[in-house]
């Protein structure tokens, strides 16, 4: 069966925002390539400021799921667009597990579309825009398992 995994795509803050996502998730980055480590190609140059941009990293939230990022270059046809069309959801394990996310997930958020809190499909549930603009879920199901 394929594993779901989350691609996050930045406007050049790529390793600020997957630093944080370290310290949240609490595991190490798995590996960090940057424009500059493709070969030089002269029908798309690339400038130095361009160059120490993320291509591709990744961090294992659990054995079986990680997200990865890059940040968008516009010269290769690759531009941001901010929505709320996707949602990165963490289903956790338990109420401290939830609690304990959005505490830290939701700092200097842009914007908090649902506090936790009790919902009645969850014991347990928030959905936010982080700081670099990523939308995210916490749901903790609990004792409202559907049925």
């Amino acid at each position: 069966m394929a594993r779901i995994h989350a691609y996050l795509n930045f406007n050049g803050n790529c390793e600020q925002a997957f630093s944080f996502y370290e310290k949240v998730f609490k595991t190490p980055n798995i590996g960090i390539n940057r424009f500059g480590d493709m070969p030089e190609n002269p029908e798309f140059p690339i400038n130095d400021e361009d160059k120490q941009k993320i291509m591709h990293t990744a961090i294992m939230l659990n054995e079986n799921t990680m997200i990865m990022g890059s940040d968008c270059l516009e010269r290769f046809g690759h531009q941001l667009t901010h929505g709320n069309s996707t949602y990165v959801m963490l289903d956790t394990d338990t109420a401290q597990e939830a609690k304990d996310l959005y505490a830290s997930l939701s700092e200097n958020a842009m914007n908090i579309e649902m506090e936790l809190g009790e919902q009645f499909w969850a014991e347990l549930y928030a959905s936010f825009q982080d700081q670099f603009g990523i939308w995210w879920m916490i749901h903790f199901e609990g004792n409202k398992k559907m049925e």
